[in-house]
């Protein structure tokens, strides 16, 4: 193990270098451009530095997907309210406010005029929970179709993809609950509940994203939105996705971790068709977006009996502030489950809903 607390990208490169590791791989959004910079160093198989770099700023993944002709949204970089009120009124609103580098849905909300969207900065620079940096960017909300996915389920889906030497393999198309208020994940079911042409047409999407952002090895995690006018990239994440992961693990028996691993080793892969033993879910306990502090939770030992759900993880723990600018950090728990059927995955939502008793400081 090395501790390189404090050092530069560059004095971290000759430390590690030194160690002349087999490979490099991170499954964190804020390491991945210092990775970059390690596997250039030790000429290991990673996204290049100008991959790495474009993959974790919003603004210029917006700009590079408008450049190759794959997607334009509009998207404009703020630094004080000032630029935010001008921004809102470029892109259009409403609008979404988020970090410029960022990951979990941390400080990102809806604003639906200017001065809102100046206050909103505003809060956001003064108070900032952004490891990121300060900088945000005001961008086209992307409309969804809400018949895309069908009722009750998101319209939005994640795909998980394994590239090697700019060969793309997609894994898997994961469907989503409604986004909890204001952009924040509530679960995911996979497979998705979409057509196999509409799946189809995500993949397409999003493997013509990945090519112009120049990724060439690892594992993705792209996010689309499904609206009226086809898919829409929302983000790229060159990284593994963290709920789709255990869900692979634990319903299909497909290690994406051991995938990741043996990619980081130059190692080609080739990915077998998913067979999921049920339809696989992953429930998210999130607090209201006017929760402030976390009072009791109770009904845990009885979501646990719930027929389907197979491991229930609750971190939360009365007393504890809750902050919705906090993201995925501010959730209180996570279900494992599986049913035969996306009706009997619902069907366990309701139950899970029925049993757990959480109540808040509002």
């Amino acid at each position: 193990m090395l501790d390189v607390t404090g050092m530069t990208t560059a004095e971290v490169c000759d430390v590690v270098a030194e160690q002349q590791p087999a490979g490099v791989l991170t499954f964190s959004e804020y390491q991945i451009v210092q990775a970059a910079a390690i596997a250039e160093r030790c000429s290991l198989p990673f996204h290049d530095v100008r991959t790495g770099a474009t993959l974790t700023d919003k603004l210029r993944q917006r700009q590079v997907m408008a450049e190759a002709g794959v997607q334009t949204t509009r998207s404009v970089v703020v630094r004080d309210s000032v630029e935010a009120r001008a921004a809102a009124l470029e892109v259009g609103l409403p609008a979404v406010v988020k970090p410029r580098y960022g990951a979990g849905s941390v400080d990102t909300c809806r604003v639906d005029s200017a001065d809102q969207c100046m206050q909103v900065v505003t809060e956001f620079l003064a108070n900032s929970t952004n490891r990121g940096g300060r900088e945000f960017v005001v961008e086209e909300l992307l409309v969804g179709d809400p018949t895309a996915a069908g009722e009750r389920w998101g319209d939005y889906v994640s795909v998980e993809s394994v590239v090697h030497d700019g060969h793309i393999q997609n894994v898997c198309v994961t469907g989503k609950l409604p986004l909890a208020e204001p952009f924040r994940e509530s679960g995911t079911v996979l497979p998705a509940t979409i057509s196999d042409e509409l799946a189809q047409a995500v993949i397409e999407t999003e493997q013509a994203a990945l090519r112009a952002l120049g990724v060439r090895h690892g594992v993705t995690h792209t996010e689309v939105k499904l609206t009226p006018n086809g898919p829409r990239v929302i983000e790229v994440n060159g990284r593994v996705g963290a709920g789709v992961m255990d869900l692979l693990q634990r319903y299909a028996g497909y290690d994406l971790v051991r995938v990741a691993i043996t990619l980081a080793l130059g190692r080609p892969v080739r990915v077998p068709p998913i067979r999921l033993r049920q339809v696989a879910f992953e429930y998210l306990i999130a607090p209201p977006i006017d929760a402030r502090r976390l009072l009791s939770i109770e009904g845990v030992e009885e979501v646990s009996e719930v027929p389907g759900v197979g491991y229930v993880e609750v971190f939360g723990e009365p007393g504890q502030r809750i902050n919705w600018r906090e993201g995925s950090m501010a959730y209180l728990g996570i279900i494992y489950g599986g049913a035969p059927s996306h009706d009997g995955v619902l069907a366990a939502f309701a139950e899970i809903e029925a049993r757990l008793q959480i109540k808040y400081e509002l």
